[in-house]
């Protein structure tokens, strides 16, 4: 798939406010600072659609891209050490889980990964619990540019064997660089197919 149009739509902070015109929604979600702005804006094709900061938790609000007229790229609030209060993050905590929860037309969720480390108990939490909710996910590990070449596919190994003690089948898999545009063009192939199911 090639992107030749995408377009903003809106910010919301409830499921409710979402658009309702029925096209397939894809989330991306993952700690902050786990490189989904910039993933979002490798897909694209654009460098600035996603909003990208220095500073964790720059997403605070389930932001809508319009792709192709076809289908909604979700940009969703990351979770995890970004500087917010308790009182705001069991805002987002509740935001999101109600939208990803009650969304029916949400198809998938990206689920991002740093490949630069071992998996973090909070990213396994959060799978977990996209499991047990019965929403169908993959897994997008981020940034593998900053891995040494050598070191590159032994930490993505490591990344799926912490997460097969878990995990049986693996869920689906993608491995991304923004900066290389790695990734990208398996990743649109993937929401072309179930598009077109």
């Amino acid at each position: 798939m090639i992107i030749k149009d995408i377009e903003f739509v809106g910010s919301f902070e409830h499921e409710h406010q979402c658009p309702k015109d029925g096209l397939p929604e894809y989330a991306f979600i993952g700690r902050s600072n786990v490189g989904k702005s910039s993933l979002i804006n490798a897909l694209s094709g654009r460098k600035a659609i996603a909003k990208i900061s220095s500073t964790p938790g720059k997403t605070q609000t389930i932001n809508y891209f319009r792709v192709n007229n076809a289908w909604y790229l979700v940009d969703l609030p990351g979770y995890g050490y970004a500087k917010i209060s308790k009182t705001q993050r069991k805002k987002w905590k509740a935001m999101i889980e109600r939208y990803l929860q009650i969304r029916e037309t949400l198809f998938c969720v990206f689920s991002l990964i740093d490949s630069r480390h071992d998996l973090q108990a909070i990213d396994l939490e959060f799978l977990n619990w996209l499991g047990d909710a019965r929403i169908p996910f993959v897994i997008g590990f981020t940034k593998i540019d900053k891995v040494k070449k050598s070191q590159q596919p032994k930490n993505i190994n490591l990344l799926l064997n912490s997460l097969s003690e878990y995990w049986d089948p693996l869920p689906t898999h993608f491995v991304t660089s923004a900066e290389e545009n790695r990734g990208t063009t398996e990743i649109l192939d993937f929401i072309e197919e179930i598009n077109n199911k």
